[in-house]
């Protein structure tokens, strides 16, 4: 039997290539309506979402969200009665 050699893919593939993401047929639907709704491709929105979900910005938004808890505390509990 004759041995394989290794496949050698270059470093560039994987940055330049595109990417097949499957989706439900729910999740194409959603998308396709939100893209439609916001007058943008299907793509433009699903690089935004991904974007949005890989930055800090939840947990920065959790840090606020704490200091204005700790921070207000009286005054939010004044607020709450």
């Amino acid at each position: 039997m004759r041995k394989r050699s290794p496949t050698v893919v270059p470093s560039w593939y994987h940055a330049l290539m595109a990417m097949n993401l499957r989706l439900s047929d729910d999740e194409a639907t959603a998308l396709r309506c939100k893209a439609a709704e916001e007058g943008r491709s299907m793509q433009e929105v699903a690089r935004a979402a991904i974007a949005e979900y890989v930055s800090d910005r939840p947990a920065r938004l959790r840090s606020a969200i704490e200091r204005i808890r700790t921070e207000d505390a009286e005054l939010l509990d004044r607020l709450s009665r």
